[in-house]
């Protein structure tokens, strides 16, 4: 079988890389942007770190600020409506995972109008041409939106939410400021942070990986283990590691997927709006210990990998105890919720929760083979 790597074409990291965004736009020579962002981002001026630049420069652009958390599809429906009136093209998104998303949804159904109804969209779609060139700015550490082909959009009429995966989504551009990020409160760092961790967990473990994604895997969590407690406090140093290590998961899961934590995220998210990195967090350490035995040696390295200095002569018994612990400290470390009913779960809802969890794209993926009676203890056992 044939592996795939599907990457951006250019991406820049570290401390002021976003002055790169203007030497981007002028050598491409796009004419007018779209800004997709959200309102918070605005008010608190992070959005304006680029908007600036894009004054300075003399570059035409307009704002679309209503994205919201866990994205819909009717924010994609104004999304794509006022991209047609406003003449521009091409997308700068700025933002986490929904701003990210949002653009990705946009870029596709404007070069792609078959796959109007965003609902068609969901896995992978048949489009024929990329999405309207995105040149994507994350504010979070943790989702690596800006280099995966997947983006999720919630279904409010129906209670869910949908994967979309789709290499023609990628954006062009991917620019990785640590400064973007400084700014976010403590509790934001991390829920992604911990999303970052799940990415690089579940990518490593999932039935699809392969070497070549395991070496991103494994240095992802390296680097989130070291930097996660420091960027969380706001030292610079890991807030600036953090930025890295996200995005390296990224390069690694968007090419060979997930399993059972993004499966029973999606759902939550879905039904209480629960911050999808929040909803990972809750989950990891309980799904990790459901996979262990399916896992061979890679909990060994996971254990290695987040600093557990006797893992490589433990039997494998105690290894994957060891990673399952030390990546429950790193939680408790960073006031991650213990349990899923701080996070608005109601017990009565785990029959439909694990149902949409069941059928998830994300848990095929799942090392362990799962059913929807095991699904619904699971939600039980963490609530």
């Amino acid at each position: 079988m044939a592996n795939r790597m599907i990457l951006n074409e250019t991406s820049y990291f570290g401390k002021g890389a976003i002055t790169h965004i203007i030497d981007e736009i002028n050598a491409r020579g796009y004419k007018k942007a779209l800004v997709v962002t959200d309102r918070d981002l605005i008010r608190f001026e992070v959005a304006t770190k680029v908007t600036d630049l894009l004054k300075n420069a003399g570059l035409a652009f307009q704002i679309f600020d209503q994205v919201v958390p866990n994205p819909t599809i009717a924010i994609v429906n104004k999304g794509v409506a006022t991209f047609k009136a406003s003449g521009a093209d091409y997308l700068i998104a700025i933002g986490g995972g929904s701003p990210q998303d949002t653009s990705k949804a946009i870029g596709i159904i404007i070069n792609n109008p078959e796959f109007a109804d965003v609902r068609s969209l969901e896995g992978v779609a048949a489009t024929k041409h990329p999405c309207v060139p995105i040149l994507a700015v994350p504010t979070t550490a943790g989702t690596a939106a800006e280099v995966t082909i997947n983006y999720v959009i919630t279904d409010e009429e129906n209670r869910r939410k949908f994967v979309c995966v789709d290499p023609h989504d990628i954006p062009l551009v991917a620019i990785i400021d640590p400064d973007m990020m400084a700014s976010m409160p403590a509790s934001l760092k991390a829920a992604t942070g911990i999303d970052a961790l799940t990415h690089a967990i579940e990518g490593y473990t999932t039935l699809g990986a392969w070497e070549l994604t395991d070496m991103f895997h494994i240095k992802a969590i390296e680097i989130i283990a070291r930097s996660l407690r420091s960027s969380v406090k706001g030292e610079a140093r890991g807030v600036e590691d953090m930025a890295l290590g996200q995005y390296v998961a990224g390069m690694g899961f968007s090419n060979v997927g997930l399993g059972l934590v993004h499966g029973m995220a999606h759902p939550l998210g879905a039904f209480y709006d629960t911050p999808h990195g929040v909803a990972n967090a809750v989950l990891l350490p309980t799904i990790m210990e459901y996979n262990a035995a399916h896992t061979g040696e890679k909990f060994r390295h996971i254990a290695l990998a987040m600093g557990v200095k006797d893992a490589a002569t433990m039997d494998i018994s105690a290894a994957r105890a060891a990673a399952v612990n030390a990546v429950k400290q790193l939680c408790r470390d960073v006031g991650i919720p213990a349990r899923l009913r701080e996070v608005g779960m109601k017990q009565e809802d785990i029959a439909p929760l694990a149902k949409a969890a069941l059928a998830d794209v994300c848990t095929g993926g799942n090392p362990r083979q799962t059913n929807l009676a095991e699904i619904e203890e699971l939600y039980r056992s963490i609530f």
